[in-house]
């Protein structure tokens, strides 16, 4: 065990640390919500991962994203979150893909290696095409659902897609997901608080993006460390079968 993991251990034991360094796991999405998910599963110990973004840092993400500060506006955030993780545990085996998903890159990436993905993509397309390259290749995976718009740290939920409430994006998600039917299977972090309609804003539709919620600092950190949580204690019952 390397020294930084004392507290770790304490809590995980031996095996459960075992089995963290040698889960691989898939992080698609470097935002507010990923870049936090990819973080917490570093420091718990997780050992192989393969990070996924193609964006850079703007000035709008320093807010609520982990990467983004006034010097790291216009770099690539898959550098600056890989730069950290490697900071973090110089031993992790890490894998930086400077991508947006395309349909086929998601069946491309997705492969039965990986114990668990995390879809932290806030475009509803890339977003779906990720999530049923999962369902296809029987690899587990929690999606992000909508943080933008809220504010209530304690609406927070993690549940399957088909018992989600209250959340527009998560209700797109599942009347796509229908359409290849796929309803139920797919882990989903969301809020059960209606999101605050006078914070939308419209855009020109670029990479699949046609709006977004005005958002706060907490809200989109939370879910990605509800998303870790739940591969975190996946990873940890699976060393104890």
């Amino acid at each position: 065990m390397a020294k930084w993991q004392e507290r770790a251990e304490l809590l995980f034991k031996a095996e459960g640390l075992n089995n963290l360094k040698n889960a691989n796991v898939l992080v698609v999405g470097l935002g507010g919500v990923g870049s936090f998910a990819a973080e917490f599963l570093a420091r718990a110990g997780v050992g192989n991962m393969t990070i996924v973004d193609g964006d850079v840092v703007d000035i709008t993400n320093i807010n609520r994203q982990l990467p983004a500060l006034h010097s790291t506006v216009g770099l690539p955030k898959v550098h600056i979150v890989g730069d950290r993780l490697m900071d973090i545990n110089p031993e992790l085996n890490l894998t930086r893909l400077e991508e947006f998903l395309s349909p086929e890159r998601a069946l491309e990436i997705v492969t039965t290696d990986f114990d668990y993905v995390l879809d932290c993509i806030d475009s509803v397309t890339p977003k779906l095409n990720l999530l049923i390259a999962s369902k296809r290749k029987k690899v587990k995976v929690i999606s992000s659902m909508g943080a933008g718009g809220k504010y209530e740290a304690s609406k927070v939920k993690v549940r399957d897609i088909s018992r989600t409430e209250y959340c527009p994006l998560a209700k797109n998600m599942r009347k796509r997901l229908k359409e290849q039917k796929i309803s139920k299977g797919i882990k989903a972090v969301f809020s059960t608080e209606v999101p605050d309609q006078s914070s939308i804003k419209l855009t020109d539709g670029k990479n699949f993006k046609k709006s977004f919620y005005g958002t706060n600092s907490w809200m989109p950190c939370l879910f990605g460390l509800h998303a870790a949580e739940t591969v975190v204690k996946y990873l940890l019952k699976k060393s104890k079968k």
